[in-house]
């Protein structure tokens, strides 16, 4: 049976947090039948989210979800630590109970809890789990696959690297090149279909998760667009973006950033580096393992902006760091994939 979505939200659609659910929407290839959230209920997605581009109805409850025929309950927040909250079990036991199957990019997984396993058992229905890890990662080997590996790095969580990478590797092929998408995280891998959310894995792995997937897009496309994740400056997450940076070994950086942030998210009070500071600092963490890689370009999250104060604020950038600047999915990714100077 095919699958036909849920997209569950808690409450938190309107916000970049429901990142998983925005980033199926507009990328995925799923059918989606609506958006489970109590509070952009009788809306579309396409209405509070105009970057989700489709108008699926927000419907208040599971129960809604189910009648209009959705199958798969899937877990649309990437919330802060990546728990499973006592409001939330009650939604996905609900689900099952519906005869739901579930799928979620926690990391709580949801095939060891004794409750969910138990009740998905009996109703007969699948639990999967987007962000475990694969059996049999270790560390990376030496060598790197002839391939030219372009890699999203960011000043923050959140701020749309996974779209700037689906948006490049999109303009890519649109132009004839045999690009592939590298999912690192769950949203990618529920997008992509493949992919290892390195998040989830043993940190002395994490550089090899990263290795094992640039091997893997290798045997796919001679033109990788690895997702990032994180931030090395951030508080919570710096360990798997410079797990990852040293892991792919990238030729091509792009560093991301959020128009108008000034502190990391989740973290008040501890400030973003200047974007010119950043360049530096990841440029410098790529020679750590003799592979130097430079940012060429800068991709900025223009959302909230209108197309004046958004042009603006690409022009600010472009001043302030020397690179070119451009919201590929606003304006599409050719400004960033020219300033690649790919072969």
């Amino acid at each position: 049976m095919a699958d036909r979505l849920a997209l569950f939200t808690g409450g938190q659609f309107a916000d970049s947090h429901a990142k998983t659910a925005h980033g199926i929407l507009r990328y995925g290839s799923r059918d989606v039948i609506c958006v489970v959230d109590s509070t952009s209920a009788g809306s579309t997605a396409e209405q509070v989210v105009p970057y989700a581009r489709r108008p699926v109805p927000i419907v208040p409850s599971v129960t809604e979800a189910a009648q209009l025929g959705a199958n798969v309950l899937v877990i649309g927040v990437a919330p802060f630590g990546g728990a499973l909250t006592d409001e939330w079990r009650a939604a996905l036991l609900e689900a099952v109970g519906l005869g739901m199957s579930l799928e979620a990019g926690l990391h709580t997984v949801l095939a060891e809890d004794p409750e969910l396993s138990a009740a998905a058992g009996a109703a007969g229905v699948e639990l999967r789990d987007l962000r475990a890890a694969p059996p049999g990662l270790s560390v990376p080997p030496a060598e790197r696959p002839d391939a030219t590996v372009v890699h999203t790095v960011g000043s923050d969580c959140a701020i749309g690297k996974m779209s700037v990478t689906l948006e490049l590797d999109s303009a890519a092929r649109a132009r004839g090149m045999q690009s592939a998408f590298v999912a690192t995280g769950q949203t990618g891998i529920a997008i992509s279909g493949w992919g290892i959310a390195v998040d989830h894995v043993i940190s002395d792995f994490v550089a090899g998760a990263a290795s094992r997937l640039v091997h893997e897009g290798a045997q796919r496309a001679p033109l990788l667009f690895v997702e990032g994740q994180g931030a090395l400056g951030h508080p919570a997450y710096s360990g798997v973006t410079l797990g990852l940076l040293h892991g792919c070994k990238p030729d091509i950086l792009i560093l991301c950033h959020r128009a108008g942030s000034t502190d990391i998210d989740d973290y008040p009070g501890v400030p973003i580096r200047p974007l010119p500071e950043l360049v530096q600092i990841y440029e410098a963490a790529t020679t750590w393992v003799d592979h130097p890689a430079r940012v060429r370009a800068v991709a900025v999250n223009t959302r909230g902006l209108d197309d004046a104060a958004a042009q603006e604020e690409l022009v600010r950038v472009t001043a302030e760091t020397g690179l070119p600047a451009s919201d590929p999915v606003r304006f599409g990714g050719d400004v960033l994939l020219d300033a690649l100077e790919l072969p």
